[in-house]
């Protein structure tokens, strides 16, 4: 029997075990993820929601772990499906196969090392109240819960056997948690820390390191992958789930910023360690280039003027004097950890402006890296935060040497086609590049559901164009309230804006008689069990509800898409990769923008059909979705509703549903 057929047979005996009914699509999607780690070509392999992605993943790879004895790392962008794989998935599937293998098979969780309680550092580097954020230094109710938590953490670490930051209930706020946990740059080292047999981090890597199936994330993933630092076990293959994630998130790992919370805490970092003359020259490095960037205008920043060029330079040079003045070779635990906490610090604020300063030598078509400016109001009425970032323009050519050089990989998400196909997806991941590029595949094993039967796309063709303050029309309006009326409620409402969202929802509570929920009035997640809990109900929201909200059942018919989410037109990072684009002779705006608003509009549109047995409308209020040269890309990168752009037709249907 050949390896595809052992692993079919496997596949069916763990649905059978787990009480599930096999799918030609997940047998489907198995065998090519067989196939791909067994010839070492890369795939890329779309979903369906219902396909059951993650049994057609997770048996290949305990079976090719089991039989080579060898790791297969799986990555995830959500903690929700790290838990699903890790509480429930692996678990069951442990339990079903152990008979059928010849062993049982093992798994772990590993996350990064700020995840973890520090022991060294809740033992010999007790948290300061001048580690406090510079606005609560005098907020006695502040440096009162900060003393709370710590000491609760400290209690905590006496008896959690993970010291996973995830398990502690309720949780505390980051400014807290920093206070007990490290980076992998400030820990002290294994050799050097005389908590090194009792830590966190540790027993959850070595856990890790004879395991069969590693969960991970895609920020843990890119820092082993891009960063000069070996965080996961050695491996050849790989599984991205949630793989229409994955370039944002490496964006994420690979931005850099400088404000003045960050200088600050590099200063506070210092302490006595240096003199006092190199303390002082990096302090009003600091104190220039924040007030420059305070009064600066926000926004991209493609020519370095003189005046951030001087205060750049002098930050990146007095922290690297500092760097090399500081002795990291102290053999008390306290000491070093300080020490090494603050060359963390100050390393990483001149690396980042050299990097700044280093990014405006080539011409604008040739730069790798793009530098903007943020200004952040504070909601609390205090001042604006201004902050200075740097990221890539591509992480193609990071991943394409990185990672694909060096795993086979398996990428799947229910939403990897773009315009009806996987290119633009392959040319973000560096699939399409290099010489020679990397051998791939694009697979759709498609969806268990009828969309032409089950769903209804409707385009209200007849509006006008939303205008560009963001809020809707009169006429939008109206037609928001005749749709939810006629659903009975039960709507989803997705919106480009917090602002769209919370005055859209402010107007239909006033005119319905269903009760209307808006994010931001309670945590996403009471929102969503509130709204799933009550027919009735409508929930409007923005980003994380556009891919967060799994609510099958009759609760949701309805999702409203108020209009075609196109990136800012002032993104700094995306308007400059449609330059680059259109500076090579390609079409920017296709490339970038469109490719952006078709992936959220799939992720949105996929909220409507979570299990077989459901019905529903996609409404999308955007007139351009019908009338644009753009529209049917976007549309062809929906799943296969039925559509129309009649109001009436789509009313009686939704009567007939609420009816039903």
């Amino acid at each position: 029997m050949n390896t595809t057929d052992q692993v079919t047979e496997l596949l069916a005996s763990a649905v059978s075990a787990l009480g599930g009914a096999q799918r030609p699509g997940q047998v489907q999607m198995a065998e090519a993820v067989t196939e791909a780690f067994e010839t070492g070509r890369h795939l890329a392999v779309q979903a369906g929601t219902g396909t059951g992605k993650s049994l057609a993943y997770l048996v290949p790879s305990i079976a090719r772990a089991v039989a080579a004895n060898e790791p297969v790392v799986v990555s995830t962008a959500t903690i929700a499906l790290q838990r699903q794989l890790v509480d429930r998935d692996l678990p069951r599937l442990a339990d079903a196969l152990a008979g059928t293998l010849p062993r049982r098979p093992t798994f772990a969780l590993l996350k990064g090392r700020g995840n973890y309680l520090c022991l060294n550092k809740i033992h010999n580097g007790a948290a300061e109240p001048d580690e406090l954020p510079q606005e609560a230094l005098f907020d006695a109710v502040a440096a009162t819960a900060l003393g709370r938590d710590v000491k609760r953490l400290t209690d905590w670490s006496s008896d959690t056997e993970t010291g996973d930051r995830d398990e502690l209930v309720p949780g505390v706020p980051d400014r807290s948690w920093s206070q007990v946990s490290v980076s992998a740059r400030e820990c002290i080292g294994v050799s050097r820390c005389p908590f090194s047999t009792d830590c966190f981090s540790e027993k959850a890597r070595a856990k890790a390191g004879t395991a069969d199936v590693v969960v991970t994330n895609h920020a843990l993933l890119a820092i082993d992958a891009i960063a000069d630092a070996s965080v996961l076990p050695e491996h050849s293959l790989l599984v991205v789930d949630e793989a229409h994630e994955l370039v944002d998130r490496v964006t994420g790992v690979a931005t850099g910023e400088l404000s003045a919370a960050v200088l600050g805490a590099a200063q506070r970092r210092l302490g006595r360690l240096v003199a006092d003359e190199l303390a002082e020259r990096l302090e009003a490095a600091g104190a220039n280039l924040s007030a420059a960037i305070f009064d600066a205008e926000p926004g991209r920043i493609d020519h370095l003027d003189d005046e951030l060029t001087t205060y750049l330079t002098a930050l990146r040079d007095a922290a690297f004097t500092i760097r090399s003045a500081i002795d990291t070779t102290p053999s008390d635990p306290q000491a070093a950890a300080a020490r090494t906490e603050a060359v963390t610090a100050v390393t990483e604020v001149g690396d980042i402006a050299a990097r700044m300063l280093d990014s405006f030598g080539p011409a604008i078509p040739d730069r790798h890296d793009v530098v903007w400016l943020d200004q952040i109001e504070n909601n609390r009425g205090g001042p604006k935060r201004a902050i200075l970032r740097v990221a890539p323009l591509s992480v193609a050519g990071l991943l394409r040497t990185r990672l694909f050089q060096h795993c086979t990989t398996v990428l799947t998400s229910a939403t990897l086609t773009i315009g009806g196909n996987f290119e633009a997806m392959a040319g973000a991941w560096g699939l399409n590049g290099g010489d020679p590029p990397p051998k791939w595949h694009g697979l759709d094993v498609g969806s268990p559901f009828d969309h032409a039967k089950s769903g209804i796309l409707y385009v209200a063709k007849h509006l006008p164009p939303p205008g560009r303050d963001g809020t809707g029309s009169p006429a939008q309006l109206d037609e928001i309230e005749a749709l939810i009326n006629a659903a009975g409620g039960r709507t989803l409402g997705l919106f480009s804006s917090m602002r769209a969202a919370k005055a859209t929802a402010e107007v239909m509570a006033e005119r319905l008689s269903t009760p209307v929920l808006c994010q931001g009035e309670d945590t996403t997640a009471a929102l969503v069990q509130r709204f799933a809990d009550d027919e009735a109900t409508s929930l409007f929201g923005t980003l994380s509800l556009w891919q967060g909200v799994d609510v099958p059942g009759r609760t949701l018919s309805l999702v409203l898409i108020d209009r075609i989410p196109f990136p800012r037109p002032d993104d700094p990072l995306l308007t400059a990769r449609q330059r680059a684009i259109a500076a090579r002779g390609g079409n920017g705006f296709m490339a970038v923008a469109a490719n952006h608003a078709a992936l959220l509009l799939s992720q949105g549109a996929g909220r409507l059909l979570r299990r077989v047995e459901d019905r529903g409308v996609v409404a999308v209020l955007d007139s351009r979705m019908a009338t644009a040269r753009y529209g049917g890309y976007l549309r062809a990168s929906l799943p296969p509703f039925w559509a129309t752009t009649d109001h009436e037709r789509v009313i009686a249907a939704l009567g007939r549903l609420t009816a039903g």
